[in-house]
């Protein structure tokens, strides 16, 4: 098992906590055509901002569980949670404190930026949900299989950990914001939609996995 204080380990906490940090901002706006009609049925399509680069969080978490093991996965888990939450409270204290007499962005912040402490909470309970059942998984299935199949256990993982993070976070985050029809098509879209970016991507999963393993001299 290789040592997660140096070489490749600190990229990727790095890069996972930046792309955790910059979805949870991105989150705030909602975009997507809006009423669908397919086949004679009409579907709400929605997506947050966070979805091009949400997914992405997974992949590095599976390449964390899978390379350096649960322990280690979790040490970056939690550091990404304390980035989000050190954000989010930065973004609350700029909101709070009185604005300059000659600034006239302050309507426009709160508009923004105001929301992104319901947003991070909702994405700092999912994360942990998700992302803990994700790296938790994996170790399951990883002993399971006995070290194969590496693809089943990235898949798998996924499946739940992307479950129970998108559930929590899109009630938590825009339950009451979004209502009805559109919700539920906003949390299934979200959920297959995320899914869908690990299956594309698995092909670049297995190379960095086996790129970080030769850094880390692991064969």
């Amino acid at each position: 098992m290789p040592r997660a204080a140096a070489g490749t380990f600190p990229i990727l906490v790095a890069l996972f906590c930046a792309l955790l940090v910059i979805s949870n901002v991105a989150a705030v706006k909602l975009f997507g055509p809006g009423t669908v009609t397919i086949g004679g049925h009409h579907w709400d399509v929605t997506f947050d901002g966070g979805a091009f680069l949400f997914p992405l969080t997974y992949i590095i978490g599976d390449v964390l569980a899978e390379v350096f093991g649960f322990k280690a996965a979790r040490r970056a888990i939690i550091t990404g949670f304390a980035c989000s939450a050190l954000a989010s409270g930065v973004f609350w204290l700029v909101q709070v404190v009185p604005p300059a007499a000659n600034w006239e962005g302050q309507a426009a912040y709160e508009q923004t930026l105001g929301v992104v402490p319901r947003i991070v909470g909702a994405s700092l309970a999912g994360y942990l949900a998700g992302q803990l059942l994700n790296a938790w998984f994996m170790g399951v299935i990883k002993k399971a299989t006995r070290g194969k199949a590496l693809w089943v256990r990235l898949l798998g993982s996924t499946a739940v950990g992307e479950a129970a993070d998108t559930v929590v976070f899109c009630t938590i985050a825009f339950y009451g914001v979004i209502t009805g029809g559109q919700f539920w098509g906003y949390l299934a879209l979200g959920y297959v939609y995320k899914c869908l970016v690990e299956v594309l991507l698995l092909p670049i999963t297995y190379r960095v996995v086996a790129w970080v393993r030769r850094r880390e001299n692991l064969g």
